[in-house]
């Protein structure tokens, strides 16, 4: 069973910015997660809001980012294994997003 992770990450950039540095960022993290497959790691933009898929330790994550104007809204579904694991995934995802939008 999938559990979704969901963060909030505030910054004073304006949706035009943050999206920018989240186009540039993002694909950079996929190569760095653990277990996970570069190659494999899609993300298609709709205006302000990003869905993705990645794929990690023989699973597929998927997500969406919506890029408001003070913040950036995460929510990541994580099967199986991954799901157990979701508090460190959480804070990690929390802990990078925060660095592309510092």
């Amino acid at each position: 069973m999938a559990k979704t992770v969901s963060i909030n990450i505030p910054h004073q950039l304006g949706a035009a910015e943050a999206k920018r540095r989240l186009e540039d960022g993002l694909s950079q993290m996929a190569g760095q997660i653990p277990g996970g497959d570069p190659s494999r790691f899609s993300q298609n933009w709709s205006g302000d809001t990003l869905n993705f898929t990645a794929a990690a330790m023989g699973q597929t994550i998927t997500g969406v980012v919506q890029v408001l104007e003070d913040h950036a809204r995460l929510d990541v579904s994580l099967p199986g294994l991954l799901g157990m694991a979701a508090g460190k995934i959480k804070d990690e995802l929390n802990r990078r997003g925060q660095a592309l939008l510092k």
